[in-house]
Parts: structure tokens; sequence; C-alpha cells
């Protein structure tokens, strides 16, 4: 049955291009599941948006001696363009500083204040005298009081993912300048977020504990299991949405309040442009809402916004949050102050028309469980032997030798026999498989058995050997041509969420249009014939291309210079 999906996915800072750690945590399985929904005849809204208000912006403004506008509008462009060069199908991108994500924001909040879900309390928060102002999150660093990492970020510690105050922490500096800071009061707005442990404790530790990630759902019990404490909502600084209160001159909103929010506005500005009902997506108790984010926005995802959205009272709560674990570089934790890391838009240059050989790599190789290591040897190896040896030879022979033995025409199948039917059955066991793999966010399993159907067809194909037995047995030849002609569009259709440059080439190329059956899921699954006798394909055209010894090395020189 048809049913409507909010999908999001976490906003990126814009201090920063996208590496291909945000692709294979968030975006590429975010969108693997927003094209299969869609494929599959649901109502899909794929939403996100760049994050403009996030610490990491402002500290960056500072050192370049820019304001903080000038750092977003710069990476906001680079990130979208990323996106869509990439093939990241969003509905809609959008921003956090547009007028639109502003009043959004300032009205949750007021809502959430006028219904006495705050709390004003004064305390001592760090202060930079040299620099004059406060050190909210991560304009200090420390040591983290749990794990002693050194470089833990005032509201965060990236190593062990403990969330914590910036007065928590040991030997704390500022980012700013490196001097050890003072203490100053300073009024703020805390979410009452522990009258929610009780609600929280019920829905994510009795409700979700069968369905949710294992990490996920661990992270939340841990915050749990601590018990739940008044959350600051508010900072002290010069960029962000405004608290839209009259004592709260200098103050916005702390970036995780408002950004989350980004999600309702990014999709009221969609809905808006498309004449549609932004509220069926986010008010209907129909519609399911999906969070993909990476492991360190857990807390954020899970535990925070579902208390704001509860706390407002007209909002569906996420009925699922898919985070991942981190994706290391050849060996080492990707680190963008370092450059150690694969840039997207470079990759895009320097790696043309291969947008598929990565979201393929990074997708079978998914931190979904656990930290997992992209290295370009495997990136190389899993191009050459399975897109361009297995994937890209199947659908070559087939579409080169039915130009040669028919002139492109599709030939007409007489009775097919047990080896036919046999890779068919094969086949259709692996759509099942995809099918369920995917609504359990199992992304790496269902992309290994999509590539088992080209592994299929092109068992079937070089062990039926078509091109022997052309002359004396021209019969079998149409059935195996046919077979594997069915095989080949079963492999467009389903390559929409995988491979989408390839399977829209793929299409093309069998002419996809002309064929009397719709190529459509619901066809796919009864096990329909796609292909029909009498159509002319086109001309074959490569769908992968090796990645050469030099290109591989070239990437490692780059990385050994950074790490020198």
């Amino acid at each position: 049955m048809k049913k409507t999906y909010t999908i999001t996915a976490a906003l990126p800072y814009t201090n920063g291009p996208i590496h291909i750690g945000h692709l294979a945590g968030v975006y590429i399985p975010a969108d693997i599941f927003s094209r299969f929904m869609r494929l599959t005849g649901n109502d899909v809204a794929y939403i996100c948006g760049s994050d403009e208000h996030g610490v990491p912006i402002t500290i960056k403004a500072k050192k370049e001696g820019l304001t903080p506008k000038d750092i977003v509008d710069r990476y906001h462009s680079n990130i979208k363009k990323s996106f869509e060069d990439f093939g990241i199908s969003f509905d809609n991108y959008s921003r956090t500083s547009s007028e639109l994500h502003h009043k959004t924001a300032s009205d949750f909040f007021l809502h959430l204040h006028d219904n006495n879900f705050f709390k004003e309390i004064t305390t001592e928060q760090f202060y930079d005298i040299n620099a004059n102002q406060f050190l909210p999150d991560r304009f200090i660093v420390g040591t983290c009081p749990k794990c002693n990492y050194e470089k833990s970020y005032g509201d965060q510690c990236e190593k062990c993912g403990t969330s914590h105050n910036a007065i928590d922490l040991i030997d704390p500096k500022s980012s700013i300048t490196g001097n050890l800071p003072s203490l100053k009061e300073t009024k703020h707005w805390y979410l009452k977020l522990d009258e929610f442990q009780s609600f929280l404790e019920d829905w994510i530790l009795k409700k979700h504990k069968s369905d949710w990630k294992a990490n996920v759902f661990g992270q939340c019990k841990s915050w749990l299991d601590d018990g739940l404490k008044p959350r600051a909502v508010t900072r002290d600084l010069d960029w962000g949405v405004s608290v839209p209160l009259n004592d709260s001159d200098g103050k916005v909103l702390y970036v995780w309040f408002d950004a989350p929010i980004g999600y309702i506005s990014s999709t009221k500005e969609w809905a808006t442009n498309n004449n549609l009902d932004w509220e069926k997506y986010w008010k209907n108790t129909d519609t399911e809402l999906i969070h993909f984010i990476g492991k360190d926005n857990i807390v954020f995802h899970c535990i925070i916004f579902p208390a704001m959205l509860k706390a407002h009272g007209e909002y569906i709560l996420p009925k699922n949050v898919p985070a991942n674990e981190f994706l290391n570089l050849e060996g080492a934790k990707i680190s963008t102050s370092n450059n150690w890391a694969v840039w997207l838009p470079d990759y895009l240059k320097e790696f043309p028309n291969k947008q598929d050989a990565l979201r393929y790599v990074l997708t079978v190789n998914a931190p979904e469980n656990k930290d997992n290591d992209f290295t370009w040897k495997d990136f190389q190896a899993r191009n050459n032997n399975e897109l361009v040896a297995i994937y890209g030879n199947f659908i070559n022979r087939v579409v080169v030798l039915t130009n040669k033995y028919y002139d492109g025409v599709v030939p007409e199948p007489t009775e097919l026999n047990k080896e036919d039917l046999h890779v068919l059955q094969k086949v259709n066991a692996s759509v099942q498989l995809i099918n369920k793999h995917v609504e359990k966010f199992k992304f790496r399993e269902s992309c290994n058995e999509y590539i088992n159907i080209a592994r299929h067809g092109n068992k079937y194909l070089a062990d039926q050997e078509p091109w022997k037995i052309f002359k004396t047995d021209p019969k079998k030849v149409n059935n195996i041509i046919f077979v594997s002609l069915q095989v080949s569009s079963i492999l467009a259709i389903i390559g929409e969420p995988f491979l989408p440059f390839a399977s829209n080439k793929l299409k093309r190329i069998l002419n996809h249009n002309d064929h009397n059956v719709k190529w459509k899921w619901g066809n796919l699954l009864a096990g329909d014939l796609l292909i029909k006798p009498g159509i002319r394909i086109n001309q074959a055209e490569l769908l992968f291309t090796k990645v050469e010894d030099s290109e591989i090395e070239f990437q490692l020189e780059k990385l050994r210079k950074n790490k020198n």
C-alpha cells in the first residue's frame, strides 16, 4: 500500500565541502532509501539543507577575517552543486539563513515558551576577556571528563560521543585566543528535558528496542539511564536565529535547537514551490518520518528533537533514525583540519562520469554497524572487478550480440528451458531480498544482492555461450538473448536507487519506453516479462570504465603529502 515518507538527511555545516565520510554516513543511504521508496510508488519528501548557524562557521569566519555570511554563501553553493553533480536526489535543499527558516524556528521557540516548556536559568559560563565574548560550544576546547580526549569541544566529545556542558571540561581553553577563560554570569532558556524522561523511556526503550539499530538504541539508553537534565537552547552569539523575546539581546537559538527545525522549514519551502500541503509531511500520523544521520548526531535526533516535537504537540515523531558509524580513510580517521579526506568536488573533477563507482564502493563498504575503512586500492578493485568486469561486461555482451545477430531487434523466444527459468528464478529471488533489505535499512546487503543479479546474468551468458551455437541452434540463442535482455531490464529498474547514472544509461540503451509492459516496481515484483519481442534496442555504450593504476597513485600521493 502506498505510504507517505518524510525523509531527512542531516544538515551539513557550511564551513567546508562534502567529503566521503559524509556521503557514506548519511547522504548515500538516505538517497538509496528515498529513490527506492519513490520507485515502489510511495509519496516521498526527501529533505535537506545547509546548517548555517553552527559555531564552526563563526570560528572559520574569524580565522579568515570574514563575516559568517561570507562563509555560508561560499559553501552553501559549493555543497549544493556537489550534491547535484553527484546525483543526490533531494526534493528540496534549503538553508537555515533563509527568512522562512528564521520565522519557523522563532515561532517554534515561542510556542514552547508560551506553553511553559522552558526554564530561565542564570549560570556562570566561560568568557574570553581578550575576545570580549562568551565561549559556547566549539569556542572552547579541553579534556573530555569521560574519556580524557584532549581536544573535546564544549558541547560534545567527538571521540567518545558524550554530550556535556563546557564547564565540565578539564583544562578548558578558548579556541579563539588559546587563553584560559574566566567565568561570567549569563541568563539562558533551558528546555525542561527532564520532564520528558518517562515519555522518552516508553517511546524508545519499549517501542523501538527491536526496530532501531543497536548503536542508536544503545546510545539513547545510556542517556536515559543517566537521567535527563534541562538543556540550554540559547547561546551568547551574534550569528544565528535571534531569540524572539524582549530581554534577549545578543542571544541566539542553540544550533541544535534551530537546525532540526530546518527540516520543517525546508519542507515548507518545497511545498510552497510545488503547491503542496507541507503539514501532510509533518503532522499526519500516517506519514513515516525517517532521519538519516551520523552517530555523533544520535542524541539530538532521538532525545532532544523528539522532546521538542512532543512539547509542541502538533508534529509526528520519527519512525526510525538509522544512524551510521564513521568512515575512516586509508586506516586513519578522516580529518578536515589536516586535509585527510577525499573531498567530493575534487573527486567529481578528477573522476568525471564515475559518480556511480564511488556510490557503489561507499555502499558495499558502508559503516552501518561499525566504523569502516575506505582505501583507494579497494575502490579500484571493486570498480574494475565488479562494476566493469561483471556488470558492465554482461550488459555490453548482451547488447553487442543483440545488434550483431538480430540487428538490434529483441528476438522472439520459444519455450524456455530449465537453465533459462533457473536464472530468472534466481534473479527474482534477489529482487525480493533487495526489497526486504532496503526496508530494514540494510543497504550493504541490498547493494550486494543487486550486483548478484549481474553475476547471475553474466554466468548464465558465459555458460550458455550463444556465440558458439548461433548457426547450429538459433532458437536456443533466441531464448538466451531474450532472457539476458530480461535480466538487463531488471538491472536497469533496480539500479535506480543504487547506480542511478548507469540505470538511466541502461534504460536508454534498452529503449525502455517502447516495451509494452511498464518498467515499474509492481511488474518487477510480480516476475512479469518486461522485454517485448520486435522492439529495437540501441547500440552498446560502456556503463563503467576502468580506474587506472596511475589515477590511484595520484590520489595516494596527495594523501602522503598531507601526512608529511
